[in-house]
């Protein structure tokens, strides 16, 4: 009979490491032994090589940020919103109205349920064509946002914009941190 892998995923090796020598009491062994143990146990010769790995991995992430995007489709993107980051009209081009999704989608809160009246609201305040029904339907379709069967319980979906994308949700959301900072200063003048 075959094993089905189960992952082992830990936010901080020493936070689990921690725990672990908790569990083990007396017989645990020193944290750092113990820390070169599980990294061993991970496929590395020691928790330094796991560091290094990891730091690698970090910046080889990092520089995929660094792919040539496609320039004339966030510039046509950013055309569909005004200087203070709403989204003015439903875009005609299917390439353009999901590149606005995702800014739009980088808005709304991670791991979160929404009703569909409290995602209405949001979308109320980013975007100016009054039409939330089609901005969540087809964030359901680019699979941006998921609802349940009743139609209650909209979350929105994790994943990695690519490259475009977030050239349009950075460029946005500095619109929107200026009109945020203008609202902020004419209430306290």
């Amino acid at each position: 009979m075959t094993k089905t892998p189960l992952p082992l995923h830990a936010d901080d090796m020493t936070v689990f490491t921690r725990a672990l020598s908790q569990q083990l009491g007396e017989a645990s062994p020193s944290h750092l032994t113990l820390m070169n143990m599980i990294a061993r146990a991970a496929g590395f010769q020691n928790v330094q090589h796991m560091r290094a790995a990891s730091a690698a991995t970090r910046r080889l992430d990092s520089q995929t940020d660094d792919i040539v995007v496609d320039a004339r489709s966030v510039e046509r993107t950013l055309h569909q919103f005004d200087e203070s980051g709403r989204l003015r009209q439903w875009p005609s081009r299917r390439s353009i109205q999901t590149l606005a999704l995702w800014a739009l989608w980088a808005t709304l809160p991670a791991n979160q349920s929404l009703e569909e009246r409290e995602v209405n609201g949001h979308f109320a305040d980013e975007h100016l064509f009054e039409d939330a029904a089609t901005l969540r339907r087809t964030m359901i379709s680019c699979g941006l946002l998921s609802r349940k069967r009743d139609g209650t319980g909209y979350r929105r979906i994790e994943s990695r914009p690519p490259a475009e994308a977030k050239a349009v949700i950075h460029a946005v959301s500095a619109r929107r941190r200026a009109r945020a900072k203008a609202g902020t200063e004419s209430r306290h003048a």
